[in-house]
């Protein structure tokens, strides 16, 4: 191996698992290959014979312009367009040679990252095709374009978010794009080609630059409304093992495996993804490969922020080196992921990127299952609930949250329901939400953890007197359902943490109660448009409270520090009630003092406070930062199943 490390050092530029230089007068490839392989690469009808460079490494060069061909590597017998190919033809089968300048839409030399402290940062999750597939008015329904449509911008602007993560948008296995005209759904978490972009999101899966044109207009319109794109990336696992790119280029040498014979050989392929396979990031070019391919992303794509798929899954390593190569581009990109694995990996939890792990990996967060559990209920059981529910014992887990998952001296970690010490060493190492796209909804657990919650779908619906335009629903504005979906969205949007959601739930989404949707129809994973109007007091709220965390630091302090110093919890009396207390201008906040109360009972509340003057801004499910009243005194009441929000 000492050779390859010498020719293929990960810390320089050059490419050597697989390359394809182009220039008008040559193309050179390079391949990451056994150094007993037959390798050749056959470009356009052409088969050239790769010679060794090294004992790894094969090149070979194909005299004259080769634009517009296409190429295979080929490795005793096996085609593949190789591990790095970054221009495909359709369903990602051969390499394509294009001049990648060619592919940039007007003004993309001008394009510029979204710079951002971490702190400042409002994360929606979407799927291309949940978000713009029902849309009426969308001229690209489902496709990278629809991001670029005026209402697509206009919907994400009014809410407030700055940064939306996308759903695997790389080429993937699952969905046929011979056939986009047949119904076809996934999440994309099956990789095929890691650096191209998915074909099926684009106008034209035959043509090879259509997808990788539109893809960087989406950016552009995105940053040009000030809007961070988060690229979700899946390096843990592979589609499959025997028709990967990895496979087939350099065998196991991408994966784990793991000891299931009496001499300790390894012989099985490791789980740790739960879909069949797991990458080993410790090997030196798979670690290479992640690197070079989150650069390639930032510097190709002007992508702003990366979401690990089961960070759990890859070595601390690899994921400090990526940290590391990042902040050498932009130390503003975001990094966060899953602090977990589907199962047990190849490598022992003490050299893995979980959870517990975090505060070895600076600037890196990772989604925090303490908050959203806490909230909602376990993962495991969909009719679980927890502290929406009414059920007490999840109190400290909430705290601990609010808090951003810090040492505080007023959470008790013995009491948190996974974390029984700190994992962020700062909260901006915690990913503060209570659903996503892998699990039920927040609507649909709702539905299912709470017996006897109402159903907005069988409320009456009223038209306005002259039978034009606006749907009001007057039943739902006292909805338990809604109340407490309001309430769920308080705990995480005025947390320490980063604020993560689930698009759609501005729109009180369902999923029909499916916890699993990765394949389910369109009739399933589809954003309900209609929902804006029918509950304008959901939408209404969610852009509101995003405002009032925005526009006061001391919803966002950013530094442990300060958290410890300014966040005070207050003493209550009963279960499934927390307050706090952001106290003596909070990160410079104009407000001297904020309380926070959070009551999932069924009944309201009364809370000791200090006493004072108060001006209410979030009471019984709407937000006014000019304010909704006054209160004054030593004690306030909340109302059942609802948010206050007070400051003097």
């Amino acid at each position: 191996m000492a050779a390859l490390i010498t020719a293929c050092d990960p810390g320089q530029q050059t490419f050597c698992f697989d390359e394809m230089t182009y220039s008008p007068s040559e193309t050179v490839f390079k391949l990451f290959a056994p150094a007993d392989a037959k390798c050749v690469v056959v470009v356009g009808e052409d088969s050239l014979p790769m010679t060794q460079m090294a004992d790894t490494i094969w090149t070979a060069t194909a005299k004259g312009d080769q634009k517009g061909k296409t190429y295979e590597f080929v490795v005793n017998g096996q085609a593949s367009p190789g591990v790095f190919a970054k221009a495909v033809t359709v369903n990602g089968q051969k390499g394509v040679i294009l001049d990648m300048s060619e592919t940039n839409p007007e003004g993309w030399a001008a394009d510029k990252p979204v710079t951002r402290d971490y702190n400042d940062i409002v994360v929606y999750e979407m799927h291309h095709r949940d978000f713009s597939v029902a849309r009426p008015d969308a001229e690209h329904p489902g496709k990278f374009l629809a991001l670029t449509e005026p209402w697509a911008i206009d919907h994400l602007t009014t809410l407030g978010v700055n940064a939306v993560h996308i759903l695997p948008s790389y080429d993937y296995g699952s969905v046929d794009e011979t056939r986009l005209d047949e119904p076809q759904y996934n999440w994309g978490y099956d990789p095929v080609n890691y650096n191209v972009p998915e074909g099926g999101y684009s106008t034209d899966p035959y043509d090879p630059q259509a997808r990788i044109r539109e893809f960087k207009q989406m950016v552009q319109a995105l940053h040009k409304a000030g809007i961070a794109v988060i690229l979700d990336v899946v390096y843990n696992h592979t589609f499959n093992i025997d028709n990967s790119n990895f496979q087939r280029t350099y065998p196991d040498y991408y994966y784990r495996k793991v000891a299931t014979t009496p001499d300790g050989s390894p012989s099985a392929y490791s789980n740790g993804s739960g879909c069949g396979n797991e990458t080993a990031s410790e090997k030196p070019m798979m670690r290479k490969f992640m690197i070079e391919s989150v650069k390639y992303w930032v510097n190709e794509y002007h992508i702003d922020g990366f979401r690990f798929d089961l960070m759990g899954v890859h070595d601390i390593v690899t994921m400090n080196e990526i940290r590391k190569a990042l902040d050498e581009i932009n130390p503003n990109i975001f990094i966060y992921g899953e602090g977990w694995s589907a199962g047990s990996c190849g490598l022992p939890n003490e050299q893995l990127g979980m959870k517990a792990n975090i505060p070895q990996m600076p600037r890196i967060a990772a989604f925090s299952d303490d908050i959203r559990d806490a909230l909602r209920g376990p993962f495991s059981d969909d009719t679980q609930g927890a502290f929406l529910a009414g059920l007490p014992g999840m109190e400290e887990s909430l705290k601990a949250g609010i808090a951003g998952m810090v040492e505080h001296p007023q959470v008790d970690y013995s009491k948190v329901n996974y974390s029984k010490e700190p994992y962020a060493l700062e909260p901006t190492q915690m990913m503060a939400y209570v659903s996503c796209h892998d699990d039920m909804c927040l609507v649909d657990r709702l539905k299912a953890s709470i017996k006897g919650i109402d159903d907005l779908q069988t409320d009456d619906l009223h038209f306005n007197s002259n039978g034009a335009g606006k749907i009001e629903n007057r039943k739902s504005v006292n909805s338990q359902l809604i109340r407490l979906d309001l309430l769920a969205q308080t705990a995480v949007f005025t947390s320490q943490g980063v604020p993560f959601m689930l698009s759609g739930e501005e729109l009180l989404r369902d999923k029909k109660g499916v916890h699993n949707s990765f394949e389910s129809p369109d009739s399933i994973n589809q954003l309900n448009w209609e929902n804006k109007t029918r509950y304008p007091q959901v939408f209404d709220y969610y852009k509101n409270l995003i405002a009032l965390r925005k526009a006061h630091p001391a919803f966002h302090l950013g530094k442990a520090s300060l958290v410890r110093q300014h966040l005070e919890f207050l003493p209550v009396e009963g279960d499934c009630l927390v307050a706090y207390r952001l106290k003596d201008h909070a990160g410079g906040d104009e407000w001297q003092d904020i309380i926070v109360v959070l009551n999932a009972n069924r009944e309201a509340k009364t809370v000791s406070i200090p006493e004072g003057q108060y001006t209410v801004v979030c009471m019984d499910g709407k937000i006014d930062a000019s304010g909704l009243g006054e209160v004054s005194g030593d004690k306030v009441q909340v109302a059942p199943q609802s948010a206050l929000i007070i400051h003097n």
